[in-house]
């Protein structure tokens, strides 16, 4: 009879452990982004160039 291979067991143990860890990282992720405000867009740094490819 084989022998059962517990270093085997406790690996896929630890990788279902860190799975369903990310799994929740990412739902709370999602709830958080869902209760800010969808309409504000970060500045973009085009308005800069065109200041100083005046001042050349």
């Amino acid at each position: 009879m084989a022998k059962p291979n517990y270093t085997f067991e406790k690996r896929q143990k630890e990788l279902a452990k860190k799975k369903k860890k990310e799994e929740k990282r990412l739902q709370k992720k999602a709830r958080s982004d869902e209760s800010q405000p969808q309409d504000v867009q970060p500045i973009s740094g085009d308005d800069d160039k065109t200041a100083t490819q005046g001042d050349a």
